[in-house]
């Protein structure tokens, strides 16, 4: 396999590879296309020169699009390495003007995004590309690589790290949970809360697509899943529910400070550990974003990396 995949970066065929790769992170020819700016029948004459030269298959249609073979997962690493260094390397002939261009980006978030990262997003935003539009779709983590790969989305925000091939993560920051409970709480006062108290009372924890599974888990670990009296799916309900009973919820503390600010809710400090959250955005792979699609990957990471410091 070594000597193939050597044979074919001797021979400069740079087409080929930018095409397997792409194939291979999109799995689908109608994305590969739109990514190359070929027609979909140049890139299924390049997927036959590619079999040919590897005698293999290599991707199988199936309904969920193309199923990689197995001599084709162990091409992906070696010629994916190969071609991020060549990108790499002339990355410099790359240009995208902020300041002139009009690009059309779409991202997803998840509520917590919307409520916590996207004002921060949106106040600088105008300043460095006062051309640039944003819509902005709700996350949804277990389709959001397939989003990517078909050239739907431009990038998302997601806290779990994602090991997918297919797409590269960004860090942007970690951040810890709070308990959040009405301001006027008859029980728990103070600055934090103990185990016994926390264990006394009735919860609400957010589960669905924003994929904070951390807070949930650690109540498990705890014995106190049977507290949990309601189960939804967004953080952004959570101050209203909270303000007016004696619920406690557990949240991140970037989003529950801005809930404290906004509503009548104070926070408590957990006596449980909670695995904090790792926040990222996610993109394409590097040799497969356009010019535009880089500089929005660096706008959003210099704009949310100390988001939590503020």
């Amino acid at each position: 396999m070594g000597q193939q995949t050597g044979a074919i970066m001797r021979d400069f065929d740079l087409n080929l590879v930018r095409t397997f790769v792409l194939l291979y992170e999109t799995r689908s020819v109608t994305a590969t296309a739109e990514a190359l700016h070929v027609t979909q029948p140049t890139v299924s004459y390049g997927l036959q020169k590619l079999r040919r030269r590897f005698d293999d298959e290599l991707f199988r249609r199936t309904g969920a699009g193309l199923a990689p073979t197995t001599t084709a997962r162990a091409l992906y690493e070696p010629l994916h390495r190969a071609l991020s260094e060549i990108d790499t390397t002339v990355s410099g002939s790359r240009s995208f003007d902020p300041a002139t261009a009009r690009p059309a980006f779409t991202v997803c978030l998840s509520d917590l995004g919307e409520v916590a990262l996207l004002p921060r997003l949106m106040a600088a935003l105008p300043r460095q590309a006062p051309g640039a539009t944003l819509t902005v779709r709700p996350l949804d983590i277990r389709g959001a690589a397939d989003q990517l790969g078909r050239g739907e989305i431009d990038a998302f925000i997601a806290s779990p790290l994602l090991g997918s091939a297919r797409v590269a993560r960004i860090p942007l920051f970690s951040e810890g949970y709070v308990a959040v409970v009405a301001r006027d709480h008859p029980r728990l006062r103070g600055r934090s809360v103990d185990l016994a108290a926390l264990g006394a009372e009735q919860h609400v924890t957010v589960s669905g697509p924003a994929g904070h599974e951390g807070p949930r888990r650690a109540l498990e670990a705890h014995g106190l899943l049977h507290r949990v009296v309601l189960d939804v799916t967004r953080f952004a309900g959570l101050p209203y529910l909270i303000q007016d009973s004696e619920l406690v919820a557990v949240a991140p503390r970037l989003v529950a400070r801005m809930f404290a600010a906004d509503h009548r809710v104070r926070l408590l400090e957990l006596p449980i550990d909670i695995e904090p959250a790792q926040v990222s955005v996610y993109a394409r792979h590097a040799h497969a974003r356009t010019p535009a699609q880089h500089w929005l990957v660096d706008f959003m990471r210099d704009t949310l990396v100390d988001a939590t410091q503020a």
